[in-house]
């Protein structure tokens, strides 16, 4: 029988007969490697440890410890879901169940949709099955015979979904006890192996591949982990996301709000104002000396969109108006009947800029920065709060040079983001090169000059962060007119967010032939570097809500003190104290209501102002006034003219502080 060679993660290599099983490995290196694999990989790729290995190989067992194993101990768990169902439920038809970030989900069609209430009973069932350690076996059917099996169950999906697959693709079938599925695999090697760290955690509707034209299935949600204290702090980072969602806490705060009648879009109340437009500040200074602030129009004929390529790649995410005028009157010639667009992005109108007038070589860099309204169509089942919105505000910014200058320019961009996001508190960030996809412009001469100076700057950024900042590469995660820089970071909780962007492009300023005078005096295209750091205001606002929870930091509070009385005997002592605050530059108001001050201060506690000054008759015979601090229930006395100037310091910004 023919010989095959397979190499190990510690270098060794060793000959098995062609056909050998991954299990037969395990076991013919040691008993106990056996028993503590649940699959192995071969090449990379996570195969059943029953599967046979016909050719030469790097061969890695997968423990169920391994990180690979997390997938196949969701992806079982999900078959165990839905074989839980079909015991409770029989009748109820199966459709997909996919592993998802941090867990599961199974599509189901009943007469009566799911409700929480059926949870707990399901997860019950799950751990039954689990507990009787059923095989996981897989069996390769003929398509006649698995449309027969299924379409005499009444499992009228499971046959949509075998005529869907292509006909050069085998059929597998999985088992677990005498419960079987249609399933691509891989699969552990039974039940138990999935352990008790789940959870199932909602139901929801979900139309059948997604199509609203489609039957409305029930969805039910799961998580899975390797082991309990996963699965609690899982359920603890939820727990504390729920707390800190924007949305509840922009309510509560009085930041903001959404209605039907304007879909995707802000309604700013005063408080989340100033808190916008102190982080625009905040931004605007941090550009002074170094960037040109800019404005481009709102709104573009068809034309331009054409020019620069978005009408081709983007139309579907682009809003396109007509003046009422024309629409209602069409047939009117002397009408405007042309096709405009709302901006989705600002770099066209900065192209435009650049181009008005002669650059010299000398001008080179010139970096035009703008806070730009821009409109992007989002189905509205992605709308989400200020994370996903139609209408927002970009801090973006482009950068015309040289290519002698790139590397340098993509170096002063990164110093800029990351000094940006260590003011507001995040130390944990990463950054990854996207390169080129399959589809783009430019030629391959240009992607490689544009790639090798990346690379090389990658390198500069994690010599000089002494390796705090993670790099890595996304190959052919590219944009399709360049390469780019995506910069990560991680938030109280530890979920991350993917915030800031540097992108080279070969396409505008060729597609707007734009270019510079050269020191020969010859017309040459300058480089273009897209530059974003918050990217969306509105999201990177809901980040910081959500990090901080709502508990800003002084600088950044839209009511940075309010001045609470044990008495009315205090009225016009809290007025000055006030009047003093504002004064001192402070955001600061009073309140003199008739309430006890244990309810005023768990008023002002839940909209979440940073401080609380409480005054009495000692407070005021001693000009002093008694702090408390938001999520502390200490108290502190201090003299009011340093208690004033320390909170001053304190809400200096960040960038402005010596």
């Amino acid at each position: 029988m023919a010989q095959i060679s397979l190499s190990f993660p510690d270098g060794s290599k060793r000959e098995f007969e062609a056909g050998v099983t991954g299990l037969e490995v395990a076991e013919s290196i040691a008993k106990s490697l056996a028993k503590k694999s649940v699959a192995y990989a071969l090449d990379g790729e996570l195969r059943d440890l029953t599967d046979p290995i016909e050719n030469d190989g790097a061969l890695e067992l997968v423990a169920r410890s391994d990180e690979r194993a997390l997938e196949l101990i969701r992806h079982d768990c999900a078959h165990v879901l839905a074989e839980a169902v079909q015991e409770i439920w029989p009748g109820t038809q199966v459709t997909i169940g996919p592993v998802i970030e941090n867990g599961f989900y199974y599509d189901f069609a009943k007469d009566e949709p799911f409700t929480p209430d059926d949870l707990p009973v399901i997860e019950k069932k799950m751990r039954q099955i689990i507990e009787r350690n059923d095989k996981f076996t897989k069996e390769e059917w003929s398509r006649d015979e698995a449309k027969k099996y299924f379409a005499d169950k009444g499992e009228d999906y499971k046959v949509e979904l075998i005529d869907a697959i292509p006909e050069d693709q085998t059929l597998k079938i999985y088992k677990q006890g005498d419960w079987l599925d249609l399933c691509r695999g891989p699969h552990m090697r039974s039940t138990k192996d999935i352990g008790t760290a789940f959870k199932l955690m909602s139901v929801a509707g979900a139309y059948w591949r997604g199509d609203s034209n489609n039957a409305m299935l029930t969805r039910i949600y799961g998580t899975a982990w390797a082991d309990e204290k996963q699965l609690k702090q899982y359920m603890f980072m939820r727990e504390e996301a729920e707390k800190r969602d924007h949305r509840k806490l922009g309510r509560e705060m009085d930041l903001f709000h959404f209605q039907e009648e304007g879909p995707g879009v802000v309604f700013w109340h005063g408080k989340g104002w100033k808190v916008f437009q102190s982080l625009v500040n905040y931004m605007r200074r941090r550009l002074e000396g170094t960037y040109e602030e800019v404005n481009a129009p709102q709104v573009l004929d068809k034309s331009l969109w054409e020019t620069s390529g978005h009408w081709g790649w983007y139309n579907e995410n682009m809003f396109g108006v007509k003046s009422a005028h024309a629409m209602v009157n069409e047939d009117d010639e002397e009408a405007d009947q042309r096709v405009f667009a709302l901006k989705p992005m600002n770099c066209p109108g900065h192209v435009q800029i650049f181009k008005h007038g002669l650059r010299s070589y000398r001008e080179m860099p010139v970096r035009l920065a703008e806070f730009g309204n821009v409109h992007r169509y989002e189905p509205s089942g992605a709308l989400h709060g200020l994370m996903r919105v139609r209408g927002f505000t970009q801090d973006d910014a482009h950068v015309f040079c040289t290519e002698e200058q790139m590397r340098d320019e993509c170096l002063r961009i990164n110093d800029l983001i990351l000094s940006v996001y260590k003011d507001f508190g995040f130390e944990e960030m990463s950054v990854l090169l996207s390169t080129r996809p399959e589809k783009r412009v430019g030629s391959d001469e240009s992607w490689d000059n544009a790639e090798e100076i990346m690379t090389d700057v990658l390198k500069t950024i994690e010599e000089q962060s002494g390796g705090k900042i993670k790099t890595g590469i996304n190959e052919g995660e590219g944009a399709f007119y360049g390469p780019k820089f995506e910069y990560t970071l991680k938030d109280a909780i530890g979920r991350t967010w993917q915030c800031g962007t540097t992108q080279v492009d070969f396409n505008l300023p060729e597609r707007f032939g734009a270019f510079y005078i050269d020191s020969d005096s010859n017309k040459k295209q300058p480089v273009m570097i897209h530059r974003a750091i918050c990217g969306s205001m509105e999201r990177f606002l809901g980040i910081l809500i959500e990090n901080f929870a709502g508990h800003f930091p002084l600088w950044l509070a839209p009511e940075q003190v309010v001045v609470a009385t044990i008495t009315g005997e205090v009225d016009d002592y809290a007025h000055e104290v006030v009047a003093k605050l504002k004064k001192a530059g402070l955001q600061a108001k009073v309140d003199t209501r008739n309430e006890k001050i244990n309810y005023k201060v768990r008023e002002h506690s839940l909209a979440k102002v940073p401080v609380i000054m409480v005054c009495g008759m000692r407070e005021a015979e001693e000009q002093s006034v008694n702090i408390r601090r938001l999520g502390s229930k200490d108290q502190t006395s201090m003299n009011l003219d340093d208690a004033i100037a320390s909170l001053v310091e304190e809400a200096t910004p960040p960038d402005l502080r010596s």
